[in-house]
């Protein structure tokens, strides 16, 4: 994981990771993760192997950054398989 998010408030440590981002409990290690599917459209990831890169290993949408916006929501980005996006992302 590249990028990490501790937000006491919640009792929550977000993770970025190759097409998803994750929200973990830190009081209870055994409550199921929460995870959003952040995959990079097909046409992105088609592009990103044209352009000579490994389909499976390069051209995902790997979440890079997350950052707390306000008090329900996060700034998130990722790769986008070359194609750089961010969205805000609800926290709950």
């Amino acid at each position: 994981y590249e990028a990490l998010l501790l937000d006491e408030e919640r009792g929550r440590l977000f993770a970025g990771a190759q097409n998803h981002l994750l929200s973990l409990a830190l009081d209870d290690i055994s409550q199921r993760d929460r995870k959003i599917y952040w995959p990079a459209p097909v046409e992105w990831r088609e592009e990103c192997n044209g352009a000579g890169k490994d389909i499976t290993a390069e051209c995902m949408n790997f979440v890079k950054i997350l950052h707390p916006y306000n008090r329900t929501h996060l700034y998130a980005c990722g790769t986008g398989a070359f194609h750089p996006v961010c969205a805000f992302v609800e926290a709950g």
